[in-house]
């Protein structure tokens, strides 16, 4: 069971589910379980119910909690033959592709999720339980391929082949935006045990979840609030202040910078941000595509950095903090992160326009 504080949702610590296994097996897998929903108790196993997943919400922080064991080990290993390559026999369930580069029969990819924490069929189905809240655990978990080869991460692909893969992202987003179920879409990788890597290939992950994690909507309130005591963006000014002292800032590139947040809160965070005033990375993606090649040059720089410092990396590819839900264009524009988190980093990503999100928890 794990809290959905913070803009770390659950499918960002997938390999850290240790306290569950107690079958050999983090989980039993789905096709396994019985349909009946009676209490939702799946299967006994040493004296252990498991149960389907669901999403419950805790009344006193109103967060909401993943909980259940509907998904199958998923320990990074080394694999005899890769499902994401081209060459693959195992099919995926492929939902888009970007143009190949340099004779590559593509050069991004999204699939579905082998093994997904969120599915795309039915409604959220949100009920009471006297004082409590739940739900099925509604959504959409995909596999965002990088790159056709098996060897080309962020940090080593060319400008061009980083720019297709944002493309992609932008292009799943905008996709999804399209569902009313969904109300917050997060984009994020795990490289490194530690980190929580699933898959060798190189890929990232999304999610659209039918709720909106409880500290993006204390920031969103927080920035909210700044706007109404200066009448300005919150980001805005930490942009022109951190430019013009030139304290913290790593690079600048295009309408892009680099630079340490003045409180962070683990060592090496990292945020990458656009100069312009812009709440949606998709709109401005799609829009002004040509600007991408300036993001991907400094985020393949910025990674290349902190790996000099660690070889394990959570990226999270994080334009914050505007739920789906909300499209005021003039609320905070996006906002990239990179963080280290113990051995690992986090390039940490909750994607969404939007605006100002309702007081009162995730929806």
């Amino acid at each position: 069971m794990l809290p959905l504080n913070g803009s770390v949702l659950p499918h960002q610590r997938r390999g850290r589910l240790g306290h569950f296994r107690l079958c050999g097996r983090i989980i039993t897998n789905a096709s396994n379980l019985p349909t009946s929903r009676n209490d939702m108790l799946t299967l006994l196993c040493d004296g252990v119910f498991l149960t389907r997943m669901e999403l419950r919400k805790d009344p006193i922080t109103r967060s909401w909690v993943i909980t259940g064991d509907d998904v199958a080990d998923q320990t990074p290993r080394a694999e005899a033959g890769c499902q994401f390559c081209p060459d693959s026999s195992t099919s995926s369930q492929q939902i888009t592709s970007m143009a190949g580069i340099d004779g590559d029969p593509w050069s991004a990819r999204a699939v579905v999720h082998p093994n997904p924490l969120y599915r795309i069929e039915g409604e959220p189905a949100r009920r009471g339980e006297g004082i409590y809240d739940r739900m099925r655990s509604v959504g959409a978990h995909e596999v965002l391929l990088e790159n056709p080869r098996h060897d080309r991460h962020l940090w080593v692909a060319g400008y061009a082949e980083i720019e297709q893969f944002l493309l992609l992202v932008a292009q799943r987003i905008q996709d999804l935006k399209r569902d009313a179920r969904f109300k917050y879409v997060s984009v994020f990788k795990n490289y490194g045990t530690s980190a929580g890597q699933e898959f060798e290939h190189p890929n990232a992950e999304l999610t659209a979840t039918t709720f909106v994690p409880r500290r993006v909507l204390y920031e969103l309130r927080a920035g909210r609030d700044y706007f109404a005591a200066k009448e300005r963006c919150v980001f805005c000014d930490i942009i022109s202040q951190e430019v013009r002292q030139d304290v913290r800032m790593l690079e600048g590139h295009g309408d892009f910078i680099a630079v340490c947040p003045y409180a962070p809160r683990v060592p090496y965070e990292t945020w990458i941000l656009p100069r312009t005033h812009e709440s949606g990375f998709e709109r401005f993606a799609l829009s002004r595509s040509g600007n991408l090649r300036d993001l991907a040059a400094l985020l393949r720089r910025t990674l290349q950095r902190i790996r000099t410092v660690t070889e394990e990396l959570l990226l999270e590819d994080d334009r914050r903090r505007l739920p789906l839900a909300h499209r005021n264009s003039s609320d905070c524009f996006g906002q990239g992160e990179i963080v280290h988190v113990q051995r690992g980093l986090l390039l940490a990503g909750n994607v969404g326009d939007g605006g100002q999100a309702p007081a009162g928890g995730q929806g």
